[in-house]
C-alpha cells in the first residue's frame, strides 16, 4: 500500500505536466487561430499587386555563407527578384573552404572595393569587399573564419541603412515577403523587430531563385519537419505575438531596426542560439529600461529553406537548437519574473523554461519511470499503457489541430493527397520521432549544463528542389 502511495505520486506529476502542457498549447494555438481568421479578409487584399511609393524604410539584406556553394548563387538571385523600393544584398562569406566566393564572384562579376566603414561591432577580420558589376545591389564582404553571429555583427557594420533583414544563405523568399515583414516598422514606429514564417523547401520546385510549385518532402523525416514548423510558427511565434511576448525570431528569416542592436551589443559570438538570444536580450533591455517597444510576427511573410533529410544532420541541428535555447535563457535570466518584464518575464519564459527547457528531461523520466516501475510490479501494465497513450494522444492532438489552423488559413498545399499524408505524419511522427528528438533535445541540454566542448556540428546540403537556375545581365 506504502509503494503504491509513493509511486502514484509520480505518475499523477508527469500526467499532470503532460495535460498543462497540452492546455497551454491549445490555449496558444487559439489565439493564432483567432488572429489568423480576423486578417483573412485583409490577407485577401493583401494578395492584390501593390503599388511602392518609394517611402517605404530601407533595407540591407544579410545573407552568412559558409560552404554554401551550392545555393548561394540562386539564393542572391532569388533576392534581387523581390518586390521592394529600396534594398541591399550583402553577402558574408564567413571564411568559406569551399567555392562560395569564387561562385559568387563568377556569378555577379565581382571587382574589390576599397570601402571605409564605422565599427560599431567587434568582428573578426575583414580580408576584402566587393562589389557587382552586373548587379549595383549586391556586395559581398570577404572575412576569416568566426561562426555565424560574426558574421552577421560585419554586415551589421557594413551595412548601409537603416533596418536590415537576416536570412540563411539556402533560404528563398517570396517575391512580397519583405514588403509584408515591414509592415509592423510602418504601422508602429517604435517597433524593434519583427519576423516571417519559415517554410521547408524540400519538395518544393526552385527555379531561377524564384519558388515555381509548392510540394512536400519525398521523405517521411521530411514531413515530420513540417509539423514540427507549424507547431513551432503558430504556437511559439504567432501565439505570443498579441501580447508583445514572442522569445524567437528566426535567423532564416528576420527584419531588425539597426540602431537598436547595435544598441545592445549585437550579436553574440559562441552562442549556439544567436536569433533566440538576441531577440530575449531585446526584450530584456528594452523591458528593464522601460522603453516603449513592439517585436512583432508576420505570419503572412513566408521564407523557404532547406531542413535537413539525414538522421545525422538533424541530431547536430537539434542539439545545436537546443545548446542555443539553454544559453538564451540563461544569458538573460534577469527577466524571469522580473517586476518590469510583463507577459515576457512572467508568460513566455516560464512557458519556454517548462515546456522547451526541460520538457526533454521530463519526458525521459516520465516513459523511464513508467517502464521501471511497470518491470518491477509497481504500476500495472494497463496503467503504463494508459499513461504512454495518454502521452501520445495529447500529442497528436496538438500536431493535428496545428494543421487545421493552417489549412484554414493558408491552405499552402493545394492537393487533398498532401493533406492526408501530412495529417498522416502528424499521428505517425508522435509514435517515435519526436521521442528520438526530445532525447537529441536531451543531449544538447546536459551539454549546456556541464558545460561540454563540442564542435558545431554540419548540416548536409543537396539543393536537389532547385532547378538550375538562369544568370541574370
Amino acid at each position: 500500500m506504502f509503494a503504491d502511495t509513493i509511486f502514484t505520486i509520480p505518475q499523477w506529476f508527469f500526467l499532470s505536466f503532460f495535460i498543462f502542457q497540452t492546455v497551454c498549447s491549445l490555449f496558444l494555438e487559439l489565439i493564432s487561430f483567432h488572429f489568423l481568421v480576423r486578417h483573412l479578409p485583409r490577407r485577401a487584399l493583401d494578395d492584390l499587386p501593390r503599388a511602392q511609393t518609394g517611402f517605404e524604410p530601407q533595407i540591407s539584406i544579410l545573407v552568412p555563407a559558409y560552404n554554401e556553394e551550392q545555393t548561394i548563387a540562386d539564393s542572391v538571385r532569388s533576392l534581387l527578384q523581390l518586390q521592394y523600393a529600396e534594398f541591399e544584398v550583402v553577402v558574408i562569406n564567413d571564411g568559406s573552404k569551399d567555392r562560395t566566393l569564387d561562385v559568387l564572384i563568377e556569378e555577379f562579376e565581382l571587382i574589390p572595393f576599397p570601402e571605409a566603414y564605422p565599427v560599431n561591432l567587434q568582428t573578426e577580420r575583414i580580408r576584402a569587399v566587393y562589389i557587382s558589376k552586373r548587379n549595383s545591389k549586391v556586395r559581398v564582404i570577404d572575412k576569416d573564419n568566426g561562426g555565424k553571429a560574426d558574421a552577421l555583427n560585419v554586415g551589421i557594420n557594413l551595412s548601409r541603412n537603416p533596418l536590415f533583414c537576416t536570412l540563411d544563405s539556402d533560404s528563398i523568399l517570396q517575391r512580397d515577403s519583405l514588403q509584408r515583414v515591414v509592415q509592423p516598422f510602418l504601422d508602429d514606429p517604435s517597433t524593434v523587430a519583427s519576423g516571417g514564417t519559415v517554410r521547408i523547401a524540400n519538395g518544393c520546385q526552385v527555379q531561377a531563385g524564384y519558388l515555381t510549385a509548392v510540394g512536400l518532402p519525398a521523405s517521411w523525416l521530411g514531413r515530420f519537419q513540417v509539423v514540427e514548423y507549424y507547431r513551432a510558427f503558430w504556437i511559439g511565434r504567432l501565439g505570443w505575438n498579441p501580447f508583445n511576448a514572442m522569445l524567437i525570431i528566426s535567423g532564416a528569416f528576420g527584419l531588425f531596426r539597426k540602431d537598436t542592436v547595435v544598441k545592445v551589443g549585437g550579436y553574440a559570438k559562441g552562442c549556439h542560439g544567436e536569433d533566440m538570444e538576441l531577440v530575449v536580450r531585446l526584450h530584456r533591455h528594452l523591458r528593464l529600461q522601460g522603453e516603449r517597444y513592439r517585436i512583432s510576427f508576420v505570419p503572412h511573410a513566408f521564407c523557404w529553406s532547406e531542413a535537413p533529410e539525414n538522421l545525422r544532420s538533424l541530431k547536430s541541428q537539434r542539439i545545436r537548437w537546443q545548446r542555443g535555447l539553454s544559453q538564451a535563457l540563461l544569458m538573460n535570466k534577469q527577466l524571469l519574473c522580473h517586476p518590469r518584464a510583463g507577459a515576457v518575464g512572467w508568460l513566455s519564459i516560464p512557458f519556454m523554461v517548462l515546456f522547451e527547457w526541460l520538457s526533454p528531461a521530463v519526458l525521459a523520466a516520465g516513459y523511464l519511470y513508467t517502464a521501471v516501475a511497470c518491470l518491477v510490479g509497481l504500476v500495472s501494465p494497463a496503467a503504463a499503457i494508459a499513461f504512454v497513450t495518454a502521452e501520445i494522444g495529447m500529442g497528436i492532438l496538438v500536431s493535428v489541430s496545428v494543421l487545421l489552423v493552417d489549412e484554414i488559413a493558408f491552405h499552402t498545399y493545394p492537393e487533398f493527397k498532401q493533406a492526408r499524408i501530412l495529417c498522416a505524419a502528424a499521428i505517425v511522427e508522435n509514435l517515435g520521432f519526436r521521442q528520438l528528438v526530445s532525447c537529441w533535445r536531451l543531449i544538447g541540454l546536459w551539454q549546456s549544463m556541464t558545460g561540454a566542448k563540442v564542435s558545431w556540428g554540419s548540416i548536409t546540403r543537396t539543393a536537389a528542389w532547385r532547378a538550375p537556375g538562369v544568370k541574370q545581365n
